[in-house]
């Protein structure tokens, strides 16, 4: 299955939302993945300041120089992300999905009709950098690696 290839999807049977802290998989998955710092956001009207620019920011086909990692602790969206042919694949997140974006994949983020998403976002490095680049940064150097693997059927090695 293609999406197999661009994300990696820790099914809700593996990460519980209820006994994520006491159980270790999100620590053990943060360790092996070198994530250092974490925190929450929370996509509401209520919540999110500006939203309305905030969310249109998420819905820009964009990518990042390094992995998007969710951990969705409560409601629901979606995640489009082109596949090889630059068609858009629909993600479905929901609660208890944690979803790894690779770093250099053009993206984007919308609500459901719900409107309400909780998120544990998970970061490399001493502090969280939320950095998109909107469409077209084929020059990047992440965009420019995300091709080579592609090409390579997704069998050459991850580069950070």
């Amino acid at each position: 299955m293609t999406l197999l290839f661009l994300i990696k999807k820790y099914s809700g049977s593996q990460l519980n939302v209820d006994t994520y802290k006491a159980d270790g998989l999100l620590d053990k998955i943060r360790i092996q993945r070198h994530y250092t710092y974490e925190d929450e956001v929370v996509c509401t009207k209520e919540a999110l300041p500006e939203y309305e620019k905030t969310m249109q920011k998420f819905f820009t086909e964009h990518l990042h120089p390094d992995e998007e990692i969710r951990f969705i602790l409560d409601g629901s969206g979606y995640f489009d992300v082109r596949d090889k042919n630059d068609e858009w694949i629909r993600i479905e997140a929901t609660t208890g999905d944690m979803l790894v974006i690779p770093r250099g994949i053009y993206h984007r983020f919308t609500l459901d009709m719900k409107d309400f998403i909780k998120a544990k976002r998970l970061f490399s490095g001493d502090t969280p950098v939320w950095t998109a680049f909107f469409r077209p940064a084929d020059d990047m150097q992440c965009r420019k690696d995300y091709l080579e693997r592609m090409k390579a059927g997704f069998t050459a090695p991850l580069i950070k």
